[in-house]
């Protein structure tokens, strides 16, 4: 059977591979699957009003009863999703990816991305054809709902608002033209002493930088941090679910780097307890979560695998080197709000800058390439470079990653989504990482021409 959903949820070009058919009968197969009331939510992108308005119609066409959020980040969805009681959500999103592409996150009942077997189901309902409409009489309603007020106050009751006020942090922040500009603001002001912002005005084009946050591209916020004097700067991606920070020194970070302060804090309060996190994600988080008495359970790549891995097995923390974190006592789910509260407190209950608690973890190198590959031949790919490569300890959790007694790891990962290989790798020093990736990435590509 054909596939819909990728690594997270259904994506493609709007009005190309995502057009307003495919997503109306999507949302009406998703509708008779889940039944009873469902929330929609939506970013800011150009086309997400054009899908909402597909999304409602493939849903009351089978009586689904919708409440329309509006725009908000897709953690406010996922947290309305399980704080009304409702059977299911839908967001309209692509979250960092650019412009011209669209999609949609499902979300189940707990608050949590439908699971990979709920993601079959619907797309068995989807590929039957058309699902069984409701007579005219029977189609369902649509009402508005206001949820971002009590998604940042369920934010705010897990952290210490006196003692991080009491810290005076001043915080600069850039959602990045995304919809995190409807609640991490607010969420910064009952923290801190004072906050500046940049891009926060919501514009689907993202005209001042990419949705997806990168050291490399957050020059305005850097610079903001050094010319307000912040303690840290913070930047989202397009639907707000992810962060990472920039340090008082205007220095910006990878969101491995604050997933493992995160993680070091919350096992050190709660020693003994488990942290999921994917396999690509840094030796650094092993090390600093074990030294801190806690262990790791990987899972395959996949902000879904691991809120479910967390949800099936008890984990009440978990994240992804991309700067997810999924904080269990709020929602199993990625949060970028959430990741700056969580960051903030950390900040006042130990006086430090955010320069020397990042510091403080081990320092590893990371690199990340992409290798086109035909989508017929993944399989046969990864088969043949089981057979070529070797290494002290061998993972096939997701893709093969190998893992050398030299304190570096490659993983070779088919992408859920595109196209192509992601070749993720790791060093304690910018030489070996880049010689690691130079190797296996010919290695890649000569199995890949021999099987084309």
């Amino acid at each position: 059977m054909a596939r819909l959903f990728g690594t997270n949820g259904v994506r493609g070009v709007a009005n190309s591979e995502l057009t307003v058919e495919l997503v109306t009968s999507l949302a009406a197969s998703i509708g008779t699957y889940f039944g009873g009331s469902i929330a929609v939510g939506r970013d800011g992108r150009t086309t997400s009003s054009m899908f909402r308005d597909a999304v409602v119609c493939g849903l009351i066409s089978v009586g689904c009863n919708v409440y329309d959020t509006g725009m908000l980040p897709t953690p406010a969805l996922q947290h309305s999703v399980k704080e009304n009681g409702l059977n299911a959500g839908i967001m309209i999103t692509a979250s960092h990816n650019p412009s011209e592409f669209n999609g949609l996150k499902v979300i189940a009942a707990d608050g949590v991305e439908a699971s990979r077997s709920q993601e079959a189901e619907i797309e068995e309902i989807f590929f039957a054809g058309v699902p069984e409409l409701s007579p005219w009489d029977g189609i369902g309603t649509v009402q508005q709902l206001e949820v971002l007020k009590a998604y940042q106050e369920a934010i705010l009751s897990h952290v210490d608002i006196k003692r991080i006020r009491d810290a005076g942090l001043k915080v600069a922040i850039d959602p990045g033209n995304g919809v995190a500009a409807f609640s991490a603001p607010g969420i910064a002001r009952a923290l801190a002493s004072r906050v500046t912002t940049l891009n926060v005005n919501i514009d689907g084009r993202f005209p001042n930088r990419d949705s997806e946050p990168r050291p490399d591209n957050l020059g305005g916020l850097q610079s903001l941090v050094m010319a307000s004097g912040a303690d840290l700067g913070v930047a989202y991606d397009g639907d707000g679910d992810r962060s990472i920070f920039v340090d008082e020194r205007g220095e910006a970070h990878w969101g491995d780097r604050s997933f493992a302060l995160i993680a070091r804090e919350y096992i050190l309060k709660n020693p003994g307890r488990r942290v999921a996190s994917p396999v690509n994600s840094s030796r650094a988080l092993e090390e600093v979560v074990s030294g801190a008495g806690g262990s790791i359970v990987w899972t395959q790549v996949g902000s879904v695998v691991v809120s479910r891995k967390m949800i099936e097995e008890g984990i009440p923390f978990g994240g992804e080197e991309n700067g997810g974190i999924m904080y269990g006592p709020h929602l199993q789910v990625r949060d970028g709000s959430m990741a700056l509260a969580l960051v903030m407190e950390i900040m006042a209950e130990t006086g430090k800058p955010l320069s020397e608690l990042l510091g403080e973890l081990p320092q590893y190198y990371q690199l990340k390439v992409k290798v086109p590959c035909p989508e017929r031949i993944k399989r046969a790919v990864l088969r043949d470079l089981r057979n070529k490569v070797d290494a002290p300890r061998v993972e096939t959790i997701d893709g093969v990653k190998l893992i050398y007694n030299n304190r570096s790891w490659v993983l070779f990962r088919p992408s859920g989504t595109e196209p192509i290989f992601r070749i993720y790798a790791e060093a304690e020093s910018s030489e070996t990482v880049e010689a690691i990736v130079k190797e296996n990435k010919s290695l890649m590509e000569s199995v890949i021409d021999s099987l084309s």
